[in-house]
């Protein structure tokens, strides 16, 4: 009977402890989910839209020269890179056979001429026995037709000759233009048609910068007003461009665009096949709101942005004007003052509150000009 008393008090003292430490326990209150963000304050202002590509410094003409004959090259007179002048022979060709051809035109005309005077002869003495009415006046027309023919023959020589002295002089290649070598597309002891392209001289003087333009740029590049050119050997000297040349045909290899960029007379210490840096500018009077790339949230094909207001964000669609660099500039759906969220876009929801850790005004066109090709309008600042 003790055991079962002592057996039931200290049940009673566990029962009593339990719940007066239940008592004293507070309830746990539920902890609201707040993500940090970073945001910048949209700001209406003129856009400056700008592409930068890069290509090669070109000759603006290149002529591809070819021999007017064929046959066997036996000379090359330049290496690749020479400075030839209109004239300089630049190849010749194994003259053999086409000196033979001028020597048989040579002497088909003589031949010719031959005839012709005998013609001449035999119609003149035909004449004097008509006046005498010793021959009939068809004899004297059938001598006529001869001497007629014999001449025909003799100017058919006469050109034969003509063209085949031409030939021969085809032999040698010569510059049409003053200009340098580009290419030596053929060597001694090969054999070329006639017309085939065997060395590649570039004019002095004129000379392009090409550059292949994306598909996703064409349009843009017929709008834009502003051209200057870079060189990669000379980084401190800006020049002054026009586009000179569009294609209106992609390439069948690259897929783009080939623009031809014409550099003014003044470019100094530029040489063929440099690279060169072309940046395509465009100012606009239309008001748009420069945004980070970071700030779009895509979804379904929408382009949207976070809005943050009273502490919370909404998903705002907006409408994409054109892009620059790293930043996208935006046409509508955003007004000034309004503060955009631009880093943790893709782990927000609608209705969710946040914390901006730093908020600035939207980058200035002169800033954004600056570096168009990597400029980013990242949004820090001090915390709020």
């Amino acid at each position: 009977m003790i055991r079962k008393k002592l057996s039931l008090v200290m049940s009673l003292l566990g029962l009593a402890t339990i719940l007066s430490l239940t008592a004293c326990s507070k309830k746990v209150e539920k902890m609201e989910d707040i993500r940090p963000v970073r945001a910048i304050q949209a700001q209406l202002q003129g856009t400056e839209s700008a592409v930068e590509l890069s290509g090669e410094v070109r000759a603006k003409i290149e002529s591809r020269l070819g021999f007017r004959v064929p046959g066997k090259i036996v000379a090359r007179k330049v290496e690749l890179g020479t400075v030839v002048k209109r004239g300089q022979v630049l190849m010749q060709l194994d003259p053999q056979d086409l000196l033979l051809g001028q020597a048989q035109a040579r002497a088909g005309l003589s031949a010719a001429e031959s005839n012709r005077d005998l013609a001449k002869a035999e119609l003149k003495r035909y004449q004097e026995l008509r006046e005498k009415n010793f021959v009939a006046q068809a004899v004297l027309d059938a001598k006529e037709t001869a001497y007629k023919a014999a001449q025909a023959s003799y100017e058919q020589a006469k050109a034969a000759l003509s063209n085949q002295s031409n030939q021969a002089g085809y032999a040698s290649l010569v510059a049409d233009i003053d200009g340098v070598v580009t290419g030596i597309e053929a060597e001694v002891g090969q054999v070329v048609a006639a017309g085939t392209p065997v060395v590649r001289v570039a004019k002095a003087g004129d000379m392009d910068v090409v550059v292949g333009v994306p598909e996703d740029k064409i349009n843009s590049i017929r709008q834009l007003n502003e051209i200057k050119v870079k060189l990669w050997a000379n980084s401190g000297e800006v020049y002054a461009a026009k586009l000179r040349e569009l294609s209106p045909i992609a390439d069948p290899v690259t897929r783009t665009f080939v623009a031809k960029i014409a550099l003014p007379n003044n470019a100094k210490d530029v040489q063929l096949g440099m690279t060169a840096n072309v940046l395509f500018g465009m100012k606009s009077e239309v008001q748009m709101v420069r945004l980070p790339l970071t700030a779009l949230f895509q979804e379904k094909n929408v382009s949207s942005v976070w809005i943050v207001e009273s502490g919370a964000v909404k998903l705002v669609p907006v409408q994409i004007g054109s892009t620059s660099g790293e930043d996208v500039l935006i046409s509508s759906g955003i007004q000034a003052g309004q503060t955009v969220v631009t880093a943790g876009v893709n782990l927000l929801k609608v209705g969710q509150k946040v914390h901006i850790l730093g908020v600035e005004s939207a980058p200035t066109p002169a800033a954004a000009s600056a570096a168009p090709a990597s400029a980013s309008a990242s949004a820090v600042g001090v915390s709020k």
